[in-house]
């Protein structure tokens, strides 16, 4: 049951890590070989494995086959092991293991040492100058070569002479490495010269009897220990939490470069990879350090493609990688390669798969235009088609962006230098212009490219294009502006004229709405204030009083408010006899008809608030069924209002549209 539920969820999440573990260990504790290899398999296609992980693999393989099949594919694994990860138990297993099962060295035939001799030096270049652990292997080394002087005939003086050189050399180069229990290895080293003759006191650690040279060397070695002893120590306390014990590889790296030896300071790097592979700043230190001072092709070229194993969703690692393969002049299959796995991983922005693209195609243009040896290989057609695919994966995501016009400046410039094709050169910014033409930026650079090349015809033809779009900020204004001044340095007279004439108005448009705008943001003054509040307040009672009779649509029409014209002082007399002349008439009604006067229920007298005491106002367009009852209601909130008085027609009685206040 449990294996099904793993099986299932792997099916579903097939990058999660620890699920791959655990499935792994049900394997494994089932006896399900083939399983379990197809499971480790899989695994290591997405993660690098543990060394214990490599280790347990190994022996499991090592334990069920037999054969020399068998013995290549356990040996494959040791390799793929020793490759992911420093680990000297691993090295120490995989040492031991073709000393063991490997005929050829077991039964100490000449392929059989040289092979073994090749993967000794192997160990000791890759950990050989582990402070606390490299000691180990060094002893396998030297267990090794004694076991050949061993087997080597008592008559055969020169090849025992020989031999004897070559475990002193083993010694010596041991004495010269600052490592762990070193006071152990000298005295094992003058019991050893003792049995070859030489009289040495070893039951202490003085030097005496022993070469300057190896002396020197050892004490060089003891003193490089001693300084390094603490540093040790912090990063193999165990009660130290992750970020501390990192803090202190950082302490110790740092002390390890001023050392100026760039092997130490490597095998310093792969120790603390070991135990913080993921993290992703390690890696980029690491990186950066190999490219500033080791610069071997093949060796940094290993460090990329386990960093981007182990943090593949660090854009800037495989930047780098591209460019470390390229430096170290790898094929053309190698580089495309690594940019299509690459474009496989899960970035956190848009940005880093920009960088991407660029970097594969400054790439390509360096290799097309300076490199001899892919000449033939490689012509323009693959960057073209590599800012295609640029262009379709990323112009939605970053549309309006600094980095798509990057991207296509970028193009827009190699069709016309590498691709002598201007009209493809004008095609890619046209592209530009439908996916992010609201960019004053991208106008602006398309304008540039023509001007630079001599086409003033072609810029011409873009600034009257967009002069009158708008464009955020002072873009608008910046635009106009720019035609302005190219047609002063580049144009006739009359090109000059008529650009005077198409982009004044066009800044006469921008800068009355831009002092809109400002109004509109400038706060009120209290007049303005005041006058505002009269406003609404005339503007509501209008409001009210249209709400509170229903009109038909053509009397609505018909009472629309009409534009008002100015009122001359005859024009005003005149209004003022005819107000007279009904207020005459009005009078002579009777009271049951109309009152001479409807006070306004809150009116103050002797207090003005609209109006002064002698004011008189005459309102028209009001509704004809409205009622003093009506008007008192909707002027009630108006101070120093004395009467209101409505005027009715002569002969039917009947109330007119226009009264007075």
């Amino acid at each position: 049951m449990e294996l099904q539920t793993l099986q299932y969820q792997l099916s579903n999440e097939p990058s999660n890590y620890d699920t791959h573990v655990q499935y792994i260990k049900v394997l494994r504790k089932m006896g399900e070989i083939e399983k379990l290899r197809q499971a480790r398999e899989a695994m290591n296609e997405i993660f690098p494995l543990t060394p214990a992980m490599w280790q347990e693999w190994a022996r499991d393989e090592a334990s069920i086959s037999t054969g020399p099949e068998a013995l290549l594919g356990v040996e494959k694994i040791y390799e793929r092991g020793v490759s992911d990860y420093l680990s000297v138990p691993l090295w120490c297993d995989y040492l031991k293991f073709v000393q063991e099962y490997d005929p050829s060295i077991r039964a100490f035939l000449p392929d059989g040492i040289s092979k073994a001799r090749n993967l000794f030096e192997r160990a000791i270049t890759a950990a050989g100058l582990h402070v606390s652990e490299g000691s180990k292997i060094w002893e396998l080394y030297r267990e090794f070569e004694l076991a050949i002087f061993c087997r080597i005939d008592e008559t055969n003086l020169k090849e025992k002479e020989k031999q004897v050189q070559r475990i002193r050399s083993i010694f010596h180069r041991q004495l010269s490495v600052p490592l762990a229990n070193s006071s152990a290895t000298l005295l094992a080293y003058k019991s050893w010269e003792v049995e070859q003759g030489a009289v040495l006191d070893v039951e202490s650690s003085n030097l005496d009897g022993i070469s300057s040279n190896v002396a020197l060397a050892y004490q060089k070695a003891l003193e490089m220990c001693n300084a390094r002893a603490h540093l040790e120590e912090q990063i193999s306390r165990q009660d130290l939490s992750d970020s501390e014990k990192f803090q202190q590889y950082m302490i110790y790296l740092k002390y390890e470069q001023s050392s100026g030896d760039p092997g130490r300071v490597q095998l310093l790097y792969e120790r603390a990879i070991t135990d913080f592979p993921v993290s992703s700043d390690l890696w980029l230190d690491y990186t950066q350090y190999l490219d500033k001072t080791l610069k071997v092709g093949n060796v940094v070229r290993d460090v990329y493609s386990r960093a981007t194993k182990n943090c593949p969703w660090v854009g800037e690692l495989w930047v780098r990688s591209l460019l470390s393969l390229e430096r170290s002049r790898a094929s053309e299959e190698e580089i495309s390669t690594v940019f299509e796995k690459s474009l496989l991983c899960a970035f956190s922005t848009f940005e880093e798969y920009l960088d991407l693209f660029l970097t594969r195609i400054d790439g390509l243009r360096r290799r097309i235009l300076f490199s001899g040896e892919v000449e033939g290989v490689l012509d323009y057609s693959l960057i073209r088609e590599t800012f295609q695919r640029a262009s379709d994966y990323l112009s939605e995501q970053m549309k309006n962006t600094d980095g798509l016009l990057r991207l296509y400046a970028y193009w827009a410039h190699l069709e016309q230098s590498m691709g002598k094709d201007m009209v493809s050169a004008r095609g890619v910014w046209e592209r530009l212009l439908k996916i992010s033409g609201a960019m004053l930026e991208a106008w602006q650079s398309y304008i540039s490219m023509e001007i630079e090349l001599g086409h003033i015809n072609e810029a011409r033809s873009i600034y009257k294009r967009c002069y009158s779009k708008r464009f955020t900020g002072t873009g608008s204004e910046d635009i106009c502006h720019a035609w302005l001044r190219f047609e002063r340095e580049y144009g006739t007279l009359e090109d000059f004229d008529h650009s005077v004439q198409k982009v004044t108005p066009r800044l006469e448009e921008l800068q009355l709405f831009r002092s809109q705008q400002e109004s509109k943001s400038l706060p009120e003054s209290a007049d303005q204030k005041e006058h505002s509040v009269k406003k609404t307040g005339r503007e509501k009672r209008k409001s009210d009083l249209n709400i509170s009779y229903e009109q038909s649509p053509a009397k609505r029409q018909k009472n629309a408010p009409q534009k008002p014209k100015k009122v001359h002082d005859k024009e005003k007399q005149q209004v003022q006899n005819l107000a007279e002349e009904n207020e005459g008439r009005e009078t002579k009604q009777t009271v049951e008809e109309q009152p001479k006067e409807q006070p306004i229920k809150d009116a103050v007298p002797g207090r003005t608030k609209g109006f002064t005491d002698e004011c008189t106002a005459f309102l028209s367009n009001i509704n004809l069924k409205a009622t003093y009852e009506d008007l008192r209601r909707f002027f009630s909130d108006v101070g120093g209002v004395s009467s209101i008085r409505i005027l009715h027609d002569k002969f039917t009685g009947k109330s007119r549209v226009s009264f007075f206040l």
